[in-house]
């Protein structure tokens, strides 16, 4: 059986009717896409003096330490600043995060100010909590019709104090998550938009350099046959020239090719000794014109690989071409291979060039990545190592380098024999 006390607190079935309905409205109210911040709160708070029977009131934001009046019956307040060390109600409900009902505010110095402002006697104040932290106060005073405040309406301004915290907390949730949403959106646009484009001057590139490239090598290749001994060193550099130009396209078509999944591996078997043959064989002249040795190393097994023949020798170029890029005349660069286990192949190339500071030894593989700030011509774009390591994982293998500064690098990259 309910008691006294519970019959004083819990509202009757018409006043939890009415209640309901109030509550509706301020949800229809937040739910209105057509209204502002601003008639929002107004229409709220109308909403909630209207339940409780009063002509005025206000709703309070709390703003960088300061209460700000949002809404209220009297325009004029609109806007005011409240400081929290003020001597006021809504300073004490925040500082205390706790409602407050005054009986009779012509006793209270803090109105004596006041005075022909507030037609009843009684006032009503509620924080609004999110978080154990006061976020906001809601005002109520001069009740209608011949009762005056109670104590018990507290209850129900704390009832609609939380639900518009609630509808407060929905809304913002909401428009977080389509902002974040249309950020997201713009984001994916700006990412199709720069892959189109990245593949139209992948396309573009390839169409405009292959042409007069292929001009360019067949005018050279008819005139080694009638250049004289002394000048041959001036045509072998410009066909090297020609030969890092049409392999720095190809990285780029393919690099984009294997990050996009769409490289297909065309497997053949082939032996070491002939992959190390080809691959210093386009690196010779270059390597005479700098006076650097070139030296294989190669065991007296040699496996037979199945592998992309065409992939693997453009790995070995690479690394040979990084390795004249970066070392002195009068060195040596070793190129060689040994067995990894019994069922995989590590290839290597070893140089007496600077070396490559430990901080720096991970990054290098990263695309467009520099291992020197100098401007040489051999350093190229930064995608040289980026498409061996895309290479050489395309064939579930690893990629490494081993340096000491000052004592040269040694970059070798281990794979599958089959």
């Amino acid at each position: 059986m309910e008691t006294k006390q519970m019959k004083e607190i819990l509202p009757d079935a018409s006043q939890a009717s009415r209640l309901l309905k109030s509550l509706f409205q301020i949800a229809d109210v937040m739910n209105d896409k057509k209204m502002n911040h601003n008639n929002r709160m107004d229409k709220i708070l109308q909403v909630v003096l209207e339940y409780l029977g009063v002509e005025q009131g206000s709703l309070m934001v709390l703003e960088k330490n300061k209460l700000v009046v949002r809404a209220a019956t009297r325009a004029e307040i609109v806007g005011h600043k409240q400081s929290l060390t003020d001597d006021s109600v809504a300073a004490w409900v925040v500082k205390h995060a706790t409602p407050l009902f005054i009986s009779d505010i012509s006793k209270d110095s803090r109105f004596a100010k006041r005075k022909g402002i507030y037609k009843k006697d009684s006032l009503l104040s509620a924080p609004v909590i999110h978080k154990d932290q006061v976020i906001g106060v809601i005002n109520a005073t001069d009740k209608s019709g011949t009762r005056d405040l109670l104590k018990e309406d507290i209850t129900y301004l704390l009832y609609f104090s939380s639900f518009i915290l609630w509808t407060f907390i929905q809304q913002d949730l909401h428009q977080k998550i389509t902002a974040q949403r249309n950020t997201l959106k713009k984001r994916n646009s700006e990412l199709r938009r720069q892959e189109e484009m990245r593949a139209h001057l992948t396309r573009m590139l390839m169409h405009d350099l292959k042409t007069p490239l292929s001009e360019v090598v067949a005018n050279l290749d008819i005139l080694s046959y009638s250049i004289i001994d002394e000048q041959k060193e001036f045509l072998e550099a410009a066909q090297l020239g020609c030969d890092r130009a049409v392999r720095m396209v190809a990285n780029l078509v393919t690099t984009d090719k294997i990050a996009d999944g769409k490289q297909q591996l065309l497997y053949e078997e082939t032996d070491c000794r002939s992959l190390l043959g080809e691959a210093t064989s386009g690196i010779k002249g270059l390597a005479r014109i700098k006076n650097i040795d070139l030296i294989q190393r190669i065991e007296a097994d040699c496996p037979l690989l199945t592998i992309d023949r065409t992939l693997i020798l453009r790995v070995l170029q690479n690394l040979l071409t990084n390795s004249l890029s970066y070392t002195d005349q009068g060195t040596t660069i070793t190129l060689g291979y040994k067995m990894a286990g019994e069922s995989r192949i590590e290839f290597y190339v070893q140089d007496q060039g600077p070396g490559i500071p430990p901080e720096q030894q991970e990054s290098i593989f990263d695309k467009y990545a520099r291992i020197s700030s100098k401007q040489d011509a051999l350093v190229g774009t930064g995608l040289g190592l980026h498409f061996c390591k895309l290479a050489v994982e395309l064939h579930n293998g690893t990629i490494g380098v081993e340096s000491e500064e000052g004592k040269g690098c040694r970059f070798f990259f281990i794979i599958p024999i089959k």
